[in-house]
């Protein structure tokens, strides 16, 4: 595959919803858990949409209850508890697995073709992030410490394009 919009993902209400509606758009697509040391992160992801959302931007997240089940709720918990608490309003998808057998495709994809530290594709934990750009092609991953305002200058970039 040599971009994002083959894949179909479901929506954190249950919804199938294709990719290419997001064609033309960068994109940042995050593994998120509302138990996690990096859940105030939602904050800057959401300052970040709010920043740029008119020029093109999207954030994506996708909750995965993998590392050390920082994410149990149900679906619809996790979406009240996101917006409730972080006033997030860009568009939230239904949990996922992003290793191991049972991966989403759209995970497979992101980790074969940005890899991490010192080629790693395995994600070691919650809130790694992948920039895609307006093709749909991805063209950076970045650590789960890396706070989501310190990608402002690389989202810009992507925008100017």
């Amino acid at each position: 595959m040599k971009n994002i919009y083959g894949f179909t993902v479901t929506t954190i209400d249950g919804k199938e919803v294709s990719l290419s509606d997001y064609r033309g758009k960068v994109l940042l697509i995050v593994n998120v858990a509302s138990y996690c040391g990096f859940t105030p992160q939602y904050q800057q992801l959401q300052e970040l949409y709010s920043r740029y959302s008119e020029r093109g931007f999207m954030v994506l997240v996708f909750p995965c209850d993998q590392f050390l089940g920082q994410e149990p709720d149900e679906n619809t918990k996790i979406e009240q508890s996101c917006r409730l608490n972080y006033g997030v309003t860009f568009p939230m998808f239904a949990k996922i697995n992003v290793n191991g057998e049972n991966e989403s495709p759209l995970f497979t994809y992101l980790k074969s073709t940005c890899t991490g530290l010192f080629g790693t594709k395995t994600i070691k934990w919650n809130f790694t992030k992948f920039l895609i750009d307006a093709t749909g092609v991805p063209v950076k991953r970045y650590m789960p410490i890396t706070q989501p305002k310190k990608i402002a200058r690389d989202i810009e970039k992507q925008l100017a394009q």
